[in-house]
């Protein structure tokens, strides 16, 4: 009789396990940006721009602490915006634009509240899955082994390369990313132009504000329509020999 109390004991034990696997909570990210690097990357721009910047710049790059941002995740869905209104470490402040990235992965939906070019636009559309290959190197990020994954970004032309952890059975991601078997921890945009990296995990049971999107006013498009609004401003800011990215997000 004892040893079958134990057997069942180890066999709830297990259950229990089970059920509390870790695959809700929140992440908090650092998003860096290396204005530099990504000026430089700009062929369209004359030296004299690239300079100039350079200048302006510089200090900025060298104190530049990143920003933060974090997303609510769990099997079904997640929620990426800004972490907070405060300024970021370093002192900078500045209004930050709106930003709430929402996806719906057992309804397969998603909606992207993104301000940008003046406006604020409403991405309402189904979740679409970018072409992931997954590789065979593996890294530490925020004390989990990830394996890494590359797709390509068609509308700005550049590679991205996202580290997941395999631990954390949830497809979620940062910024519009996500359709991984693991949770994406970091994200290296063109060889490190942008680099959001996790720097926390906390598991949690979530509560429905944490993933309440604000009610916005803004025009609501689809996929389709995104992707030629960027695309078209590339266009035209090449033309004119102006950045692109000071209006859109890299």
């Amino acid at each position: 009789m004892k040893n079958l109390l134990l057997a069942l004991g180890l066999l709830l034990s297990l259950a229990a396990t089970a059920q509390d696997a870790k695959t809700e909570g929140v992440v908090t990210y650092v998003r860096k940006e290396r204005w530099l690097k990504i000026t430089n990357r700009l062929t369209f721009l004359s030296q004299e721009q690239k300079d100039r910047m350079s200048q302006t710049f510089k200090n900025w790059a060298e104190n530049d602490k990143g920003i933060k941002m974090k997303m609510s995740f769990s099997p079904t869905e997640s929620l990426y915006t800004y972490n907070s209104d405060e300024p970021e470490e370093g002192g900078y402040s500045w209004r930050k634009s709106d930003l709430f990235l929402y996806r719906n992965f057992a309804k397969e939906r998603k909606i992207d509240v993104i301000e940008m070019l003046g406006k604020t636009y409403i991405v309402d559309d189904s979740l679409h899955v970018p072409v992931w290959k997954i590789g065979n190197q593996i890294k530490e990020v925020a004390g989990y082994i990830c394996m890494s994954a590359e797709t390509q970004d068609t509308i700005r032309n550049y590679k991205v390369t996202a580290w997941f952890a395999q631990d954390i059975p949830v497809p979620a991601g940062p910024e519009r990313l996500n359709g991984l078997p693991g949770l994406i921890l970091e994200l290296d945009i063109n060889d490190g132009d942008v680099l959001i990296e996790a720097v926390s995990v906390q598991f949690r049971p979530l509560t429905p504000a944490d993933l309440k999107m604000p009610k916005q006013k803004g025009k609501k498009i689809d996929d389709a329509a995104y992707n030629k609004l960027i695309r078209d401003y590339i266009a035209e800011q090449m033309t004119a020999h102006q950045n692109p990215y000071w209006e859109i997000r890299y």
